[in-house]
């Protein structure tokens, strides 16, 4: 053998020594912190009251909660992941309130509502929502002002119960004229794995500050980001990756059902979504003319998550909205 073989084996020999010493220095880090994780911080929301009612649906707790005392009721309802709704959406919550009721709809698996093992589907949301609000003592008609995926259930609400539904005013929501690319479930369940080995905890308090902030006006209470900056850890769940993986059969679902005309909609639409390839002019307008005559669209300057920086926006174009419709 040569001494040039040789010299290739050794430095293969020791590349594959580097690459199993950082493997495993990888897979020790992440079980360290995966058992830190587990053992300090697996029950740090548990003590943490509810804001509103927990009512019983379908034998689980759903929380719902309230404020305001208008004749007209605002159903708010949360896009996909958000960790814990009934503080992220606290100072549009409490802007509504001046001439609304507002009731913010936890689904299951999402804040302090229970997880559930009933398929995610539109019929299941549906069905829910209209249990959660009657046990709270509420009746309809309702203003749904669904954000982002939810969008799909409050038409789909419509759709089956149009005389439950006054109007609907969406927070840059899915549209329902095409689907999205279906992807394995497996992949859902990632976001599980990454929160129990939990080195995502020290990144979420950057990620939070950067977005909720305190303002004596209208913004964030220091209550409301402690208890969101907790419960960001704690977001991933079963019931959650089963409402990821169903979302585009719930959507081919509603693209077969026709939507109620005489339900006025206006979809509010961030302008960093509208300036996208896949969800600009042409996407938004597929999806108003899905909706109808009584149907339109505006722009709000922001990011998806509008309702964190421009409630005073979204305040004044409901009203206008609902006195003219």
């Amino acid at each position: 053998m040569n001494k040039d073989c040789k010299n290739t084996k050794k430095r293969g020999r020791k590349i594959l020594t580097v690459f199993v010493i950082i493997f495993s220095a990888v897979i020790l880090i992440n079980l360290i912190s995966f058992f830190i994780n587990q053992l300090f911080f697996s029950h740090e929301i548990d003590n943490i009251l509810p804001y509103g009612k927990l009512v019983d649906v379908n034998g689980e707790s759903m929380h719902v909660y309230s404020i305001g005392k208008g004749e007209e009721i605002i159903v708010l309802l949360p896009g996909f992941t958000l960790p814990l709704p009934s503080a992220e959406f606290g100072p549009l919550m409490r802007e509504l309130s001046k001439k609304y009721t507002v009731v913010c709809v936890e689904y299951f698996g999402v804040g302090f509502s229970s997880q559930s093992k009933i398929p995610r589907t539109n019929e299941n949301y549906t069905e829910e929502i209209r249990s959660a609000l009657y046990s709270a003592g509420f009746s309809p008609p309702y203003i749904l002002m669904p954000h982002s995926g939810s969008g799909i259930y409050s038409e789909y609400y419509a759709s089956k119960y149009p005389d439950e539904i006054s109007s609907i005013i969406m927070l840059d929501t899915t549209s329902s004229a095409q689907t999205s690319t279906n992807v394995p479930k497996f992949v859902y369940s990632l976001g599980k794995v990454q929160q129990a080995i939990g080195l995502s905890r020290f990144i979420n308090p950057i990620l939070v500050s950067s977005v909720l902030k305190i303002n004596e006006d209208n913004g964030y209470t220091i209550k409301e980001i402690k208890d969101y900056t907790k419960f960001i850890n704690h977001c991933y769940n079963d019931t959650i990756v089963d409402q990821l993986f169903l979302f585009n059969k719930n959507i081919e679902e509603l693209m077969n059902m026709d939507f109620p005309n005489k339900i006025p909609v206006l979809k509010l639409v961030a302008s960093e979504t509208a300036k996208r390839k896949h969800t600009g002019e042409k996407y938004q307008n597929a999806h108003i003319s899905r909706l109808g005559d009584n149907a339109q669209w505006t722009i709000i300057d922001g990011n998806h998550l509008i309702y964190h920086e421009h409630i005073e926006e979204i305040y004044h174009l409901t009203n206008d909205f609902l006195n003219n419709k």
